[in-house]
């Protein structure tokens, strides 16, 4: 069974979301086996921080976000430069992976500064969900719902339109 993880900076504490992001990850175990890795974002305490600042702080979530990622995975990073994939598009990533044998996916959220370097450069596919901004709580419950759209596409199930 394919192995997707969703390793995201910061807790998920609106209850909304967290009810949404758990009824999809109870949806996916049919297909995969779906875990949620939270890890802590970086503390920076002040308020106009310098650009070096907020690099040094990105660097360590990368490291962190790096060393969380299964052996062999791909990552997949949610960043604003991103392409511009369809739920058919990402469907497809996900059955290549899935019939290349190295099925593996770690899908990555980064902090309220963005996405360590480090970690686009490693990517195997920098994803852009639109041009809007979303809080990083809602992020996760449309990436969600857009992990199992992208399965129940490649099992012909009729949730997807």
């Amino acid at each position: 069974m394919q192995n997707i993880d969703l390793i995201c900076l910061g807790k998920l504490n609106a209850a909304y979301c967290a009810a949404g992001v758990a009824e999809y990850q109870k949806r996916l175990s049919a297909f995969c086996n779906f875990r949620i890795i939270e890890l802590p974002e970086e503390l920076i305490r002040e308020k106009n921080a310098s650009a070096a600042v907020i690099e040094k702080a990105l660097d360590k979530e990368g490291t962190a976000i790096l060393s969380h990622v299964r052996k062999g995975a791909a990552i997949v990073a949610m960043c604003v430069e991103g392409k511009l994939v369809s739920s058919e598009d990402l469907a497809a990533f996900v059955s290549e992976r899935a019939l290349q044998g190295a099925g593996d996916i770690a899908f990555v959220i980064g902090s309220s500064h963005g996405l360590s370097p480090k970690v686009k450069q490693a990517a195997a596919l920098k994803f852009s969900m639109g041009r809007i901004t979303l809080p990083h709580q809602l992020a996760r419950l449309v990436l969600t719902e857009q992990i199992y759209r992208a399965f129940s596409i490649n099992n012909g199930i009729k949730y997807h339109k």
